[in-house]
């Protein structure tokens, strides 16, 4: 099968999370056979930054982790349906221009043959709904929602059941334990700052209890401006600015546990959708406690995969129980790494992405011509 894949940015994932899952799935489906495309359009930010921020340097990672990806960059004047005319499964991300995502549901109204998805990995819908609502998706086949939440907003504007819940996933090649256990200190979080989603929760849920308990705290991430770095020097926290996603494990192994707190979006208005960080954190086998949000769609157990604090001082006790207990960090690890492995890696989600294809082909929106 031929697909192709229409993204911000297959090669930087500077503050850009789809790349993380789509370099997973791109490679499991390149590697059972199919034939894959990446389009981004040149000039992209999350590029542009990467490189400011670390230089062609800063790709080594993805370069060495995925040797088999490729993406084809274009500029103005690019006719998205020529490129794609001969795919059978064409998947547009939400973070594309309006008038590409116009184009190509264009060309299948018109009888382009492939099927046509839209793919949305981004609260936008609850918290800017007119940015989304500004797409014409008329022509598409489907859509692809990372969580339950998310596709029920999409139901209310009539997609019905042509909108599908695709969970973001791991990819246990690259997210995996270390092949040989070193010694480990102190905690990890690694996430952007944004534009103030979470600053209080994480100076509540994070940066207060590591200081109180006196254990080292290492953050990587960016788009963290002057007042974000002062916090962070106020509790005692180490900056270590950008990592390249592909370099992750390699974090986690050297910490005793990782701290997961979402932004607030996830927590009121998206309730269920955990983002891809805490599959990778799991895959890793690196013991993690949350902060609260809602496993409505009983991805995890809490209590057994991960730990759920619903306060500063709940999380305070939970960190220094597995600072203090090497069983219990052993366990909560060992059950996360399972439950990823059996339900949340990106072989599993190429698996319902072709369970999906199958469904919509039996019914298609918009029949190829004979």
């Amino acid at each position: 099968m031929k697909i192709s894949y229409f993204t911000h940015s297959l090669l930087s994932c500077w503050n850009h999370g789809n790349a993380h899952f789509l370099r997973g799935v791109l490679s499991e489906l390149i590697r059972r056979g199919h034939d894959v495309s990446t389009y981004e359009p040149e000039g992209a930010w999350s590029l542009d930054n990467l490189l400011a921020d670390a230089g062609e340097a800063g790709l080594d990672a993805f370069r060495q982790n995925y040797p088999d990806l490729h993406s084809h960059s274009f500029a103005a004047g690019f006719d998205p349906a020529e490129a794609c005319a001969d795919a059978d499964l064409v998947v547009v991300h939400e973070w594309n221009e309006p008038a590409l995502v116009a184009a190509l549901g264009r060309a299948r109204k018109r009888g382009a043959r492939f099927t046509l998805l839209f793919h949305d990995t981004h609260h936008r819908a609850v918290s800017d709904p007119d940015a989304i609502r500004a797409f014409d998706l008329d022509g598409y086949d489907g859509v692809l929602a990372f969580g339950e939440t998310l596709a029920a907003v999409y139901r209310r504007w009539g997609w019905g059941d042509r909108v599908f819940v695709w969970h973001e996933a791991a990819d246990t090649r690259v997210f995996r334990p270390p092949a040989v256990e070193d010694a480990r200190d102190g905690l990890v979080w690694i996430g952007n700052w944004g534009d103030g989603e979470r600053s209080a929760e994480l100076e509540h849920f994070l940066f207060g209890p590591a200081r109180r308990l006196g254990l080292p705290l290492d953050i990587y991430g960016v788009r963290y401006p002057d007042e974000a770095r002062d916090t962070l020097r106020r509790y005692d926290a180490h900056y270590r600015g950008w990592l390249p996603n592909a370099s992750a494990p390699g974090v986690f192994a050297r910490h005793l546990a990782t701290v997961h707190v979402p932004r607030r979006f996830y927590v009121e208005l998206l309730p269920g959708i955990p983002t891809i960080r805490v599959f990778e954190a799991l895959a890793c086998g690196i013991p993690l406690v949350s902060a609260p949000w809602d496993d409505s769609e009983g991805l995890f157990t809490v209590g057994d995969d991960f730990l759920m604090a619903r306060s500063g001082a709940e999380m305070e006790a939970m960190l220094a129980a597995l600072r203090d207990d090497a069983d219990l960090r052993s366990g909560l690890a060992a059950r996360g790494l399972a439950t990823v492995r059996a339900r949340h890696t990106c072989a599993h989600r190429v698996d319902e992405l072709l369970g999906i294809l199958t469904s919509l082909q039996a019914s298609p929106a918009f029949p190829v011509p004979a």
